[in-house]
């Protein structure tokens, strides 16, 4: 069968998130069923043409078992990037879990930067200006709604 391996011992709760233009964070949580020695494994790859990867930094629970994977220098392509998270152990097969994201709609963007505010008491007016956050992904132009929050002191 395709999904070998004992029911209950895929992992939970997968999510990513991108971050800081280029960090990612991916993490779950442990099958309800898996045996307590085992040890899952993340490999992702960013599209087609590329390899597939392990995780090289994994984030450890308290009895070291892989709970979540920090990479670095991560870009957004168009295509989606596909995880794969296995697991092994010496009491019985688990079972794998795997999932294809759109890396562009985990992105958490960052603030706007250099944000000035020029009042004019005369005129009774203020110009604010600020510089449009940086960006993993191509499609720059599209993505920006700004709100303006002016609490009076």
């Amino acid at each position: 069968p395709v999904f070998a391996g004992m029911n209950g011992s895929a992992i939970e709760n997968f999510s990513c998130v991108i971050y800081n233009i280029f960090l990612m964070n991916c993490t779950w949580q442990a099958g309800r069923d898996a045996p307590a020695d085992t040890q899952y494994f993340l490999y992702w790859q960013n599209s087609r043409d590329e390899e597939e990867m392990e995780c090289e930094l994994y984030i450890k629970d308290e009895n070291c078992r892989n709970m979540g994977c920090i990479f670095q220098n991560v870009s957004i392509g168009i295509e989606k990037a596909y995880f794969l998270v296995n697991g092994s152990s010496k009491d019985s097969l688990i079972q794998f879990y795997d999932e294809y994201i759109d890396l562009y709609k985990i992105e958490k963007l960052m603030p706007p930067s250099n944000i000035t505010v020029n009042c004019d008491e005369i005129k009774n007016d203020c110009i604010i200006q600020w510089q449009q956050p940086q960006i993993s992904h191509s499609n720059k132009d599209k993505c920006f709604k700004y709100e303006i929050n002016i609490k009076y002191k």
